[in-house]
């Protein structure tokens, strides 16, 4: 009987072994994508890419991935304005089964007109989302699962909502303590900031599970 399931072991083992290495064989190419037509809002939507998004110097939306025939981006610009941007899984089961591909192919780089986007939403799954200097009129919605949410001097006219799990949310918001309404909630974790604060002309929604909270205010 040991030497059967021994024997089963080995097969279960060796037929993994080439699912994995089957799971590997991508080709990722990089891609730039360019839009120079008027954009209101921003949504990205990926699982196991970081994400950082910045300011463009020319006013036009660029975008920085890279693509295979099995995992690429779907982007498209809508009539009304809005830009989506998705990652597609185009896999058998077995392609699931080994290692994910390279540090340098899981990055998208997303530069957007300063000021001129209404909204910004973006969530991604196993690493992190960056916003860099960057203003907008309305809105900014950043979630991760499994990575960390980092804002650096972003400004939003009305509302930011940041959520980490198995993260850390941190960073410097454009504006003072004042200029905010605050609701904060975290498990297994510390933070700077108060589970309620009332007041200001923009609210703040943190939601942080399994990580730290440390978001700075300034003028």
């Amino acid at each position: 009987m040991k030497k059967l399931t021994a024997f089963l072991c080995a097969v279960a083992g060796a037929a993994l072994a080439v699912f994995a290495g089957c799971a590997q064989e991508q080709t990722f190419t990089q891609k730039t994508y360019d839009y120079d037509g008027e954009v209101v809002s921003v949504a990205i939507d990926v699982t196991d890419r970081q994400v950082d998004i910045s300011a463009s110097e020319d006013g036009g939306v660029h975008i920085y991935y890279y693509d295979s025939e099995k995992e690429y981006l779907d982007i498209a610009a809508s009539d009304d304005d809005k830009l989506t941007v998705s990652l597609v899984l185009d896999k058998e089961w077995t392609d699931f089964i080994g290692t994910k591909p390279s540090v340098e192919y899981r990055k998208i780089a997303v530069e957007v007109p300063d000021g001129a986007i209404v909204s910004l939403t973006a969530s991604t799954t196993n690493e992190d989302i960056k916003v860099s200097s960057l203003s907008l009129a309305d809105s900014v919605t950043l979630s991760s699962n499994g990575g960390n949410v980092v804002c650096e001097s972003v400004n939003a006219g009305k509302s930011l909502s940041l959520a980490a799990k198995n993260g850390n949310i941190t960073g410097t918001l454009v504006g003072g303590w004042d200029d905010y309404s605050i609701t904060c909630t975290i498990k297994k974790g510390d933070s700077n900031l108060p589970e309620s604060k009332e007041g200001g002309s923009k609210s703040l929604a943190v939601d942080c599970n399994n990580g730290d909270v440390n978001i700075q205010f300034a003028q």
